[in-house]
Formats: structure tokens, C-alpha cells, sequence
């Protein structure tokens, strides 16, 4: 029996452009397992967000969900009905946004915030949605004595934690964070990180961390998926996945971060753009940017995703070379030579 709290099969998701649709997310498959950090990885515009919220269907009004599943504890979210979907809100999955001030309101006071959650979502009483309004500031390592403050009087990083004590307020089984580090510095960045791996780990809640930045994946999380052009490319054990990949875009984003231990200062950057999804190019849509490209890689079909050995999955017509093509991805010559 899975012990996956989250089974995602062939989601699609379109934005409605003028009279045709665009499709951001198209056939992403993967899994989340009960108790564990996923991260959803890639560049930019490659769909991680608009999957974050289309799992919520807190989506734009030109956005379609248009196939897919999405087992949540064997219930399917994207065939809910508005009101089935709006009780798992909240209660069972909660979502942290990229900005803490988009899910704070300026002109009320925190804790009023928290007790709207605590007392319209949650059926507390005052004196019960009180007690866990200082649980929640402990929790998060903040003076229950600021609860009375206003938004702006909190740092970024303070900020950052009021979110995650209100995604947290109804005990949810699964946390959905888009970007929750990235307005923040790095010693911040770490603070946060680690308050949300041990929030984690205590309260053995379900995480997917939506970032661009593998080496936030290699320090928090247990899994990593990552996505190009709006498709999944490989997913697996992080360790797994960072160390021995599969997939040439996945061994460009590794490349692309500093390694404190090398000696080398340079990066060595994925040259190109991602393609422009209102025409994707036919077969692997990396293809124009990849090293390693030949001419199968382009020819009409979507290039499956593959289990290359324990569960790690490769979206890769090469994935039998991935050795040899992991030892010419780590020269900076081979990149150079897309440009």
C-alpha cells in the first residue's frame, strides 16, 4: 500500500490567451509522500506555481484545469465540487504565498488575523483560538506578547513566520510553500528554512516547497520534482537525483549554483530560453538548448518518463548514457557551445 499522501497524474493546466489557450502545465505527474519536504524546482514561468495552485484551485480566472488527477488521502481535489474543495482548505491543505504580506492584511492586527482562521475555519471559542494563537507564536519562535502587532511592525523573516503559524493554525496534513525564502537574505533564508523542517518533522505534516533554487532543495528536502516548459523532467530522492542525474536540464541547474567546495569561482549557466508555450517545440522541449540533443529528440511525441532504478524517474531519450553525459555536463566548454 503507498504511503503517498498526494498521487498527481497527467495534470494539465491552461491560461486562457485572447480567443486560443496556452498550456503551462501540461501531463505533470509525481507523488508526495506522508511526512516528507518535495521540492518543485526549475526556472522560472516553468509551471511549479501554477501546479501549487491548481492543487488548491486557488487559480487566475483565465486559468483551466483541462485533465489530470490529483489523489489527495484517495479523494480526487480537481474533480471536487467549490464547497467539497473549500472544507479541505485550510483544515487539510494550506498554502504559504511567495510573499508573507500577500496573506497579511496591513490594517488588522495579527492576531485578529489568526483568529479569523481559528474561529470561522476552525470552530474555536475566544479562549481556545487564544491559547493556540500563542501556541502557534511559540511554535514559530515569536514573542506571543507581539501578537497585537501590525504587519508592517514585523521583518521580513518575522513576516515569513506569521505565514507559516497561519498555514499551520488547523493542524493540515499538507503545506504548500510557493518561494517562501525568496525576498529574504540568506542567513534569514536559513532561519526560515530550518523553523519549517523542524515544524515538520514535529508535527509530521506533508510539505511541497515551490523554489527555483536547488540549493534549497539539497539543504530541506527529502524529494525533489523538476519541471521544464510546463512538464516534468525527473523526480526522485534528492540526494539521489543532485548527485547521479538523469536528465541533461537537471545536471545544467547544478551546474548553474555555486559549490563552496570547489575551487572554481565560475558558474556555468544553461544558455538560451526557456520556449514560448503558446508554440512548445515538438519532443522534449529542452531540446533546443541542450548539449546533448540529437535528432530523435525533436521528432513529434512527448518523451515519457522512465524509472531509471528506485523510483527515480527521467524524462530522457539518453537516460542508458546518463554517466558519460553527466561527466561532459560538468565541463563548461559543452554548455558554451549552445551559445
Amino acid at each position: 500500500m503507498s504511503n503517498d499522501i498526494l498521487r498527481v497524474t497527467g495534470l494539465k493546466i491552461s491560461y486562457a490567451v485572447g480567443d486560443s489557450k496556452v498550456r503551462a502545465v501540461d501531463d505533470a505527474t509525481f507523488s508526495i509522500p506522508a511526512g516528507s519536504i518535495v521540492g518543485l524546482v526549475g526556472e522560472s514561468g516553468c509551471g511549479k506555481t501554477t501546479v501549487a495552485r491548481g492543487l488548491t484551485r486557488v487559480m487566475a480566472k483565465s486559468a483551466s484545469i483541462d485533465g489530470g488527477e490529483a489523489l489527495f488521502d484517495g479523494h480526487d481535489l480537481l474533480g471536487m465540487s467549490e464547497p467539497q474543495i473549500n472544507q479541505l482548505r485550510w483544515r487539510e491543505i494550506a498554502f504559504i504565498p511567495q510573499s508573507a504580506m500577500n496573506s497579511l492584511d496591513p490594517v488588522y492586527r495579527i492576531e485578529k488575523q489568526l483568529n479569523e482562521v481559528l474561529l470561522q475555519r476552525g470552530g474555536y471559542n475566544r479562549r481556545q483560538a487564544r491559547q493556540r494563537t500563542e501556541e502557534l507564536f511559540d511554535m514559530v519562535g515569536i514573542d506571543p506578547q507581539r501578537l497585537r502587532d501590525f504587519p508592517h511592525q514585523f521583518s521580513g523573516g518575522m513576516r515569513q513566520r506569521v505565514a507559516i503559524a497561519l498555514a499551520l493554525a488547523l493542524n493540515p496534513k499538507l503545506i504548500i510553500a510557493d518561494e517562501p525564502v525568496t525576498a529574504l537574505d540568506v542567513i534569514v533564508q536559513r532561519q526560515i528554512l530550518d523553523t519549517l523542517k523542524e515544524l515538520q518533522e514535529k508535527l509530521g505534516i506533508s510539505v511541497i516547497l515551490v523554489t527555483h533554487d536547488i540549493s534549497v532543495v539539497a539543504y530541506v528536502c527529502d524529494r525533489i520534482v523538476v519541471m521544464y516548459a510546463g512538464r516534468v523532467v525527473e523526480s526522485g530522492d534528492t540526494e539521489t537525483v543532485l548527485t547521479a542525474p538523469y536528465h541533461p536540464y537537471t545536471m545544467g541547474l547544478y551546474n548553474a549554483f555555486p559549490d563552496l567546495q570547489s575551487s572554481e569561482g565560475l558558474l556555468t549557466p544553461i544558455e538560451g530560453h526557456p520556449p514560448d508555450l503558446r508554440s512548445p517545440p515538438p519532443g522534449c522541449r529542452f531540446a533546443p538548448r541542450c548539449p546533448f540533443a540529437q535528432g530523435r529528440c525533436s521528432e513529434r511525441g512527448e518523451v515519457p518518463l522512465v524509472d531509471v532504478g528506485h523510483g527515480h524517474m527521467s524524462a530522457c531519450l539518453r537516460y542508458g548514457e546518463a554517466a558519460s553525459l553527466r561527466t561532459d555536463a560538468s565541463k563548461a566548454e559543452t554548455w558554451a557551445a549552445m551559445a
